[in-house]
């Protein structure tokens, strides 16, 4: 009896409901075990990336003194004799990195601003996806684009001669790689700024509106607080990719290690040596080999440092609303 009111509820030409909510079961469990996989797969590469790293790097420790290698400012590992000093080629990383951020994070916040509270709908889905195209422009056409045109063209007449030793006359300098990287990472911090601004409640603004607020209020006093923690992810991620820019380093900055954070000064950072030294002219098993893979390592512990501030702070001052 039961069975003939089932059939007669069911439309005909239609598989019973039982056998259509079990294959929804398994279409979720297939979804879910594809998932699981991505990231098992995720952990998997980064595992093997570390222990990539790991050998080569104790060997290059068993034959260079870990304090040397830290805290020495002399990085000429192909002289003879060599030397470690690793911090010249950080503190070359930090200068073009400082630079990219002084240009980008102006920008790029001052973009997110545009358009999640001045921009038309219309205006906003013209500009945002015309802005992520920037980060989709070949790294190397961008280093380029600062040798050939930033750096002759903006930089040298626009810099005063007196001031840190002048940029004329200079091929490369720290200044001109930042400026690239500023241009290639604003719309990182734009696009995920405008995301996290987008997503503030309508409430919000409304009710500041409601006290008599201006725009430019609203958009740093509420909007802004509210959406901080997306906006220092972006930030942070940014700055994680700034510091493990490569091809725009090495055609901007040149490859010599200066111990220095002056802009107009030829630096060499931790990815360009690794570029420049990894191409198949040095022996495999030497010490300048194994260099490599020691400043590989460093790069990846400050990138991690790095992301594990981010989530910090993002949990610290991320807005949970109902």
């Amino acid at each position: 009896m039961s069975t003939g009111t089932t059939n007669a509820t069911q439309p005909a030409g239609e598989p019973p409901r039982r056998l259509q909510a079990q294959s929804k079961r398994h279409g979720e469990k297939a979804i879910r075990w594809a998932l699981a996989s991505c990231a098992v797969l995720s952990v998997l590469t980064t595992t093997a990336i570390v222990i990539s790293l790991i050998g080569p790097t104790i060997g290059f420790f068993e034959i260079v003194p870990v304090d040397q290698f830290l805290f020495g400012t002399d990085w000429t590992p192909q002289f003879e004799p060599p030397s470690f000093g690793v911090l010249a080629i950080v503190v070359g990383t930090l200068n073009v990195a400082l630079w990219a951020m002084l240009f980008a994070i102006p920008i790029g916040l001052g973009t997110a601003v545009y358009l999640s509270e001045y921009a038309s709908p219309r205006v906003r889905k013209t500009l945002k996806p015309t802005l992520e195209i920037l980060a989709g422009i070949p790294t190397v056409a961008i280093g380029f684009f600062a040798v050939s045109f930033i750096l002759p063209e903006i930089i040298v007449p626009l810099w005063p001669g007196d001031l840190f030793g002048g940029a004329t006359g200079k091929p490369f300098m720290a200044l001109a790689a930042g400026l690239g990287i500023g241009l290639m990472i604003v719309p990182i911090i734009a696009s995920i700024s405008e995301d996290a601004m987008s997503a503030v409640p309508r409430g919000l603004r409304e009710g500041a509106y409601a006290m008599g607020a201006t725009k430019m209020e609203v958009s740093t006093r509420v909007v802004f607080p509210a959406a901080l923690s997306g906006i220092v992810a972006s930030i942070v991620l940014a700055i994680s990719r700034a510091v493990g820019e490569t091809m725009i380093v090495v055609l901007a900055a040149g490859s010599t290690p200066n111990f220095t954070l002056n802009p107009v000064e030829a630096i060499q950072a931790m990815t360009s040596y690794i570029a420049v030294t990894a191409t198949g002219d040095i022996p495999a098993g030497s010490i300048s080999y194994k260099s490599v893979f020691a400043v590989g390592t460093l790069l990846f512990l400050i990138t991690l440092v790095m992301n594990v501030i981010s989530i910090r702070l993002v949990r610290r001052y991320r807005e949970v609303y109902e």
